[in-house]
């Protein structure tokens, strides 16, 4: 029996060990990665946030007067700035008003109880691949008493049919556009107001999740009074697409607003002074949101080019998803174990001083990879034929495939 007992703790103690060496691997091959993005030529897709503060810091204060008057005094608990960046994100969204928050995980947990609260029902229907779902540690029901129910299923977004045909009664629908985790994908219009009108139909009330839904206008073909006016209210990031500092708002009508303040400070939202953020936010509306239809157009370019690299290369079962982005950002995956890509990647960059993939690879499933390609200002510099090149380039890099 002990000596049963001793060849399962050598085991454990073994398989703990190989853990250790698998997560040491990945943290080098991350910081050769950032390492590699801060010093590259070139890079497909260079994120901000990825900055030295320094710059970071230089970079607010070349635009920052620009978007508001810098001897005006700073904002103590969400007055002045961050009040008129509230109006800001109200008058862009076309809702009757908007509340600042310091995350978008507070601000959707506050506007679905406020909802639940009104409608008596704490069910909230979503997506199985919904960022709640995933990324947030159940807190819909661990904080705020939500109780979520999945609808929908594969890389797309819930239909009016499912929507029509969940078992049980629920209060709110809460809709990610675009679904990131799913690639970013996004429904057509004529879609996306079946579904809002099957949810009506069940007397539910409509929140869209859209942390980069000022992405998703050349898509629709809608500005983004008309999509938003789709929703009882809506959550807008404030760093993803438009690229500040971080923060989030939630947009819908006066009353909802007022709601989410009360329950905002409850949850330890109200913080002293965030006009550094805030100020961030309103250089971003200026700058990037203009930006972000050429962004996603130049991505469609892109990801075209990526496709005819592949095929050139004969990478067998290398995929674009979707096919044609439909906002500035979508998937890449490959038949390679993430290790595989990531260390092509790195290595690409460090030989060459050329990114072409400067996200994380993750797994796909058995012998399976894939990546975040996102296309900012630096992407409108690449070319079709420099896309491709640097497909060879990273080709060259990956073993043979099984």
């Amino acid at each position: 029996m002990i000596h049963g007992m001793t060849d399962r703790a050598e085991q454990d103690t073994d398989q703990d060990t190989g853990q250790d060496m698998e997560r040491q691997t990945r943290e080098r091959l991350r910081e050769r990665r950032a390492a590699a993005q801060r010093q590259a030529r070139r890079v497909l897709s260079r994120a901000d946030w990825g900055s030295s503060i320094r710059d970071r810091l230089a970079h607010l204060m070349d635009a920052a007067d620009e978007v508001y008057d810098l001897d005006e005094p700073a904002d103590v608990y969400g007055n002045r700035i961050v009040a008129a960046l509230e109006e800001r994100i109200a008058a862009l969204l076309g809702t009757e008003g908007a509340a600042f928050f310091p995350t978008g995980t507070m601000a959707q947990q506050v506007a679905l109880r406020c909802w639940a609260a009104r409608t008596g029902d704490p069910t909230v229907a979503l997506h199985p691949l919904s960022h709640p779902e995933v990324h947030e540690r159940h807190a819909f029901s661990q904080v705020s008493g939500l109780r979520p129910v999945r609808v929908g299923e594969g890389r797309r977004l819930p239909t009016a049919a499912e929507i029509r045909d969940v078992e049980e009664p629920f209060g709110a629908l809460m809709l990610e556009l675009p679904l990131r985790d799913a690639g970013f994908v996004l429904p057509t219009w004529e879609e996306l107001t079946e579904v809002v009108e099957a949810a009506r139909e069940r007397e539910a009330v409509v929140h869209f999740d859209g942390a980069r839904l000022w992405e998703c206008t050349e898509h629709f073909g809608r500005p983004l009074q008309d999509i938003a006016g789709l929703a009882d209210s809506v959550y807008v990031s404030l760093y993803k697409s438009v690229g500040g500092f971080g923060g989030a708002a939630l947009a819908g009508p006066v009353t909802l607003v007022e709601e989410a303040k009360t329950w905002r400070h409850r949850y330890g939202g109200m913080v002293f002074q965030q006009f550094p953020t805030a100020l961030s936010a309103l250089i971003g509306l200026e700058r990037e949101l203009p930006r972000l239809p050429g962004y996603v157009r130049h991505a469609r370019v892109v990801a075209a080019a990526l496709r005819e690299g592949f095929a050139a290369a004969g990478v067998p079962w290398a995929r674009v998803h979707p096919e044609v982005p439909h906002t500035h950002e979508f998937q890449v995956w490959l038949p390679y174990e993430p290790g595989v890509a990531a260390e092509a990647a790195v290595r690409q960059a460090e030989e060459t001083s050329v990114l072409l993939f400067a996200n994380a690879w993750d797994d796909g499933g058995p012998g399976l990879a894939f990546t975040e390609v996102v296309v900012r200002s630096a992407g409108l510099e690449w070319t079709a034929d420099d896309v491709r090149a640097a497909v060879r380039d990273f080709v060259d890099r990956l073993p043979d495939p099984a």
